[in-house]
């Protein structure tokens, strides 16, 4: 069996575990408005729902690193996929209890899991095949993400939102009868939850009879630590430009409905059915993008789209009616590449240092838990357009990564090295 084989079906295999938590995390944008009515909460109180994900993404990224040395990649991805699992199982209690804190403990515990596969999954997915094409190779696998992207907000809308009572009926009715109304929306979440914990338990059947080829990068070089690994220079840039990506990322699209809904004045199906474009677009992006890296830099690709959503975000806060939701779904398209893009520079040449490198680029993740409330709060304060300041202001670090900070300078010494040898 020729190399390329032998790493073929362990690569469709990881590359479903893209397609599925993009398919999860994109229904984010559903639950926000969705629960945001039934639970009659503010901009910011829904924008916990993002939060909560992505502190999960946080506390477990270190320990994921752990469990790649110690356990493997395969361990790591199984255990990713049980968590994952438990997670969305939990949504049926948490709609039957009524509590919206549940709801944001369900997500944190599918977060967690979450934290384990992509710290798993990325470099794995980049280590299966040549070093040369690892950016591309991240890339086309990270290209089914996107088509979860654009798939999750069709179905998403169809499947949770079956019972949205129009705000005018719900303020003409009793107390009691507004309760009960509300409490029907919420439990529309449990029958997708439900089916979806029970496709990742199937998966996660799959991992545990196939047989991953075993990569190593180390080449001798088993590395220090946590800290040790930041004496790459470009990690240190690419985890920055990762948390403003992350956060960048999770204001545009999860918060797309809301704009559309608020600023323009458009229906939810309407504003749901953008919502599918701009995965769509994310989705194309994605394979434009792995393409155009077989005659473009990846750093230098990774600049022009940066510098590109600059000028996106210019029009979204400074533009009136659909021009401005058009400019959302390019600025969908133009991100794209970003996440596996930085993802693949940073962990470059790492050596011994790949899983801790990974696990501080998902740690970054939290990036989207940071920046979410923020965007909420500038919403609630003043309204959404000055609200994309924030993706703004993201979308400058990322430019600066990819003109300077991608360049690969290791330092030979970190202070407190020594103080802190086990991290």
């Amino acid at each position: 069996m020729s190399k390329s084989n032998k790493y073929l079906f362990p690569f469709i295999l990881i590359t479903s575990l893209f397609f599925l938590w993009g398919f999860l995390n994109n229904l984010n944008p559903i639950l926000i408005p969705h629960l945001k009515k039934a639970f009659s909460l503010s901009a910011l109180q829904a924008s916990l729902i993002d939060s909560a994900v992505y502190v999960g993404y946080f506390v477990m990224a270190l320990p994921a690193g752990f469990i790649m040395r110690r356990y493997g990649y395969k361990a790591g991805i199984i255990t990713g996929l049980l968590l994952f699992a438990l997670g969305t199982f939990l949504f049926i209690p948490a709609a039957n209890t009524q509590l919206y804190a549940f709801f944001l403990a369900a997500l944190f515990i599918i977060a967690c899991g979450l934290a384990i596969l992509e710290t798993a999954a990325n470099p794995y997915a980049s280590l299966l095949g040549s070093p040369e094409k690892s950016t591309q190779r991240l890339n086309f696998a990270q290209s089914f993400n996107g088509l979860a992207a654009a798939m999750a907000p069709l179905i998403g809308v169809r499947v949770i939102m079956t019972k949205d009572i129009p705000n005018a009926q719900l303020n003409a009715m009793t107390d009691a009868a507004r309760k009960v109304a509300l409490a029907s929306e919420a439990h529309t979440v449990k029958l997708p939850y439900f089916i979806l914990g029970c496709i990742l338990l199937v998966v996660a059947l799959f991992f545990f009879f196939t047989k991953l080829p075993v990569v190593n990068q180390h080449k001798g070089n088993e590395g220090k630590g946590v800290f040790h690994a930041l004496r790459h220079r470009h990690l240190a840039w690419a985890v920055a430009a990762q948390f403003f990506y992350v956060g960048a990322q999770v204001c545009v699209l999860s918060f797309f409905i809301l704009y559309a809904m608020t600023t323009v004045g458009i229906d939810k199906d309407r504003a749901g059915a953008f919502q599918g474009a701009a995965g769509l677009a994310f989705m194309i992006g994605r394979f434009v993008g792995t393409f155009l890296m077989r005659y473009f830099q990846p750093a230098r690709l990774l600049a022009t789209y940066a510098f590109i959503n600059l000028l996106l975000c210019m029009l979204v806060i400074f533009g009136h009616g659909m021009v401005t939701v058009y400019a959302i779904v390019g600025i969908a398209f133009f991100m794209s590449i970003m996440f596996p893009t930085i993802f693949a520079l940073g962990i470059k040449n790492l050596g011994g240092d790949t899983e801790f490198g990974s696990s501080l680029l998902i740690m970054s993740i939290v990036g989207g838990a940071a920046l979410a409330p923020v965007f909420g709060y500038i919403t609630d304060q003043t309204n959404i357009q000055f609200a994309y300041a924030v993706p703004l202001i993201s979308f400058a670090v990322i430019l600066y990564y990819g003109i300077r900070g991608h360049r690969i300078i290791t330092k030979t010494t970190l202070p407190n090295e020594a103080i802190l040898p086990g991290l």
